[in-house]
C-alpha cells in the first residue's frame, strides 16, 4: 500500500486519476500523514505536481503510461489549442506533458488531417444526435443506455421522442442554426423495426433542413438487427453512413460478451449493406476482450478489412462501473495491459498499410493500459460527427433519453451542457421537463444571435 499526501490541495481527484494509471485502487490511499510515501506540496503549478507524481511512479512501478500526465479524453483538441497558440503540438506534448513521441505525433497528425479534410465548423453550424436506448441484449462491458423491452414500450418511447423532435425542429427553424450532421445512436437504433424507422426518419426529414448535410449516420450496430427492409428505409431518407459493430469475429467471444448473433450474421449484414448501396460502413473492434489472444484480434481485423469496412474504429476495452464485467472482475482492466498495447500497435501499422488513415481519437477512463480509441478511414471518408463531438467547437443538439446537448459559445470558447435523463421511462414521464430544459438552456437568445 502506497500512501500519498497532498499539501495545500483541497481537491485531489485529478491527481488520483493519474495515480490510477499506475496503481490499482487497493494499492494506494490518500492521507494527511507526514509519514506518507509520497508528499507533494502545491506551489501554484498543477502540471508540475503531476510531473512529480508521474516520475515518482515510473521509478516505483516500472510502468510508463504513453500519454504521460494527460488524463483527459481529448488530446487532439489540446493539440489544436496548442497549434492555434503557435506551438508545435507534438513537441509541446512531449516536453510539457511527458507524452511518448509516437502518441504526440499521432495527435498532431490527426489534427492536421481533420483540418485538411473537414476544416473548422462554420458559424452557427449544428450537429444533432438522436438516441434510441434499446438493444437486443446487453453486452458484458456495456454501461450505456441499452434496454431490452417490449415493442409497446418502444412505441411509448417514440411518442415522447417525437414530441421532443417537433419542439427541436421548430426551434432550429426559428434560429440561425444550420445542420451539418445527424447521428442516430444508442443503444441500437435498428432495434426499431422498418415501420418504426420509417416514421422516425420521416419526422426528422420533415422537421429539419437536411439539404446541406455533410453526413447522416445511423448506428445499425448489432448485425442481428440488420435486414434488407430496414436498410432500404435508411437509404430512402438519405442515410449515407452506417455502423455494423460486431466488436470481434470470434464466435466464442460473441457468446461470452452477451451477443446473440453469429459471425455468419456479420457477413450477411455486410452483404445486405453493400447490396443496398452503402459506401461508408463503420465497424468497431475491441482490443482486449475476455479470453482473446493476439491472433484472435488479428483475425478479426483482417476479416473486417476483407468485408469492406471504410471506417474502422479501434477500441481498447474499458471496464465501466455499471457493466457486468466490472461486477465479475473488479480489476479486469488492469490485466494483460501489454497484450492490448501489442494489439493496438499492430493494428495501427496494418491499417496504414491497407490505405487507412487515423482521423479521430479519444480516450476513456477505466481503459486497460490507459491507451486510446482511434477511428481510421479510407479515401478520406471521415465522420464529421465524430470529429465535432471531440473537438468541442460546435453546438450539439441531443434528443432522446441520455442525450447531452452542448451549446457552444465561440467568443468565449466554452460549452454549456443541457442533459436529458438517461432512464427511458423517466424520460417518457418527464418529456415536458426535457423540452423546457432545452428551451431555457439551449435555445436561449443571446446578443451574438441578435447581431
Amino acid at each position: 500500500m502506497y500512501r500519498f499526501s497532498f499539501k495545500n490541495i483541497d481537491k485531489t481527484s485529478q491527481y488520483e486519476e493519474l495515480i490510477k494509471e499506475f496503481l490499482q485502487p487497493f494499492q494506494y490511499e490518500i492521507t494527511s500523514s507526514e509519514n506518507a510515501d509520497f508528499i507533494y506540496d502545491f506551489q501554484g503549478d498543477k502540471e508540475e505536481i503531476k510531473k512529480q507524481i508521474y516520475n515518482d511512479l515510473v521509478k516505483t512501478t516500472g510502468k510508463a503510461p504513453r500519454w504521460g500526465i494527460l488524463t483527459g479524453i481529448r488530446p487532439v483538441k489540446l493539440a489544436g489549442e496548442l497549434k492555434d497558440r503557435g506551438f508545435s503540438p507534438s513537441s509541446y506534448l512531449r516536453r510539457n506533458y511527458l507524452v511518448e513521441k509516437s502518441k504526440a505525433v499521432l495527435a498532431e497528425e490527426i489534427l492536421d488531417y481533420q483540418r485538411k479534410i473537414i476544416g473548422i465548423p462554420e458559424k452557427n453550424s449544428l450537429s444533432m444526435y438522436i438516441g434510441i436506448p434499446f438493444c437486443p441484449t446487453r453486452c458484458l462491458y456495456c454501461s450505456f443506455t441499452s434496454n431490452q423491452v417490449s415493442d409497446s414500450e418502444i412505441e411509448r418511447y417514440l411518442d415522447a421522442l417525437y414530441r421532443e423532435i417537433d419542439f427541436a425542429s421548430s426551434s432550429v427553424t426559428d434560429s440561425e442554426y444550420k445542420l451539418e450532421s445527424v447521428y442516430l445512436g444508442g443503444g441500437t437504433p435498428t432495434t426499431l423495426n422498418a415501420k418504426q424507422l420509417d416514421m422516425l426518419l420521416h419526422k426528422i426529414s420533415k422537421g429539419f433542413d437536411l439539404a446541406k448535410l455533410k453526413e447522416f449516420t445511423v448506428e445499425a450496430g448489432r448485425p442481428d438487427t440488420i435486414d434488407m427492409d430496414r436498410l432500404i428505409v435508411l437509404k430512402s431518407y438519405g442515410v449515407d453512413r452506417i455502423s455494423i459493430n460486431p466488436q470481434t469475429m470470434k464466435e466464442k467471444t460473441l457468446e461470452i460478451i452477451g451477443r446473440r448473433h453469429s459471425v455468419n450474421d456479420i457477413y450477411k449484414a455486410f452483404e445486405i449493406a453493400h447490396e443496398t448501396g452503402f459506401e461508408i460502413i463503420n465497424t468497431d473492434l475491441i482490443a482486449g476482450l475476455p479470453g482473446e489472444s493476439f491472433e484472435d484480434f488479428v483475425n478479426s481485423l483482417e476479416e473486417i478489412v476483407h468485408l469492406g469496412a471504410s471506417n474502422i474504429t479501434l477500441h481498447t476495452l474499458a471496464v465501466k462501473r455499471a457493466s457486468k464485467l466490472k461486477e465479475m472482475d473488479e480489476n479486469f482492466n488492469y490485466k494483460e495491459e501489454e497484450l492490448r498495447e501489442k494489439m493496438l500497435d499492430w493494428a495501427h501499422g496494418a491499417l496504414r498499410k491497407k490505405g487507412y488513415k487515423p482521423y479521430y481519437l479519444y480516450r476513456q477512463k477505466h481503459t486497460s493500459g490507459n491507451t486510446e480509441n482511434t477511428g481510421f478511414c479510407r479515401k478520406d471518408k471521415v465522420s464529421a460527427y465524430n470529429i465535432r463531438i471531440m473537438e468541442e467547437a460546435q453546438s450539439i443538439l441531443a434528443l432522446g433519453a441520455g442525450g447531452i446537448s452542448k451549446r457552444y459559445f465561440p467568443e468565449e470558447n466554452r460549452l454549456e451542457r443541457v442533459a436529458n435523463v438517461s432512464n427511458f421511462e423517466i424520460y417518457i414521464n418527464r418529456i415536458d421537463e426535457m423540452i423546457d430544459r432545452k428551451q431555457k438552456g439551449f435555445f436561449i437568445e443571446t446578443e451574438e444571435r441578435k447581431c
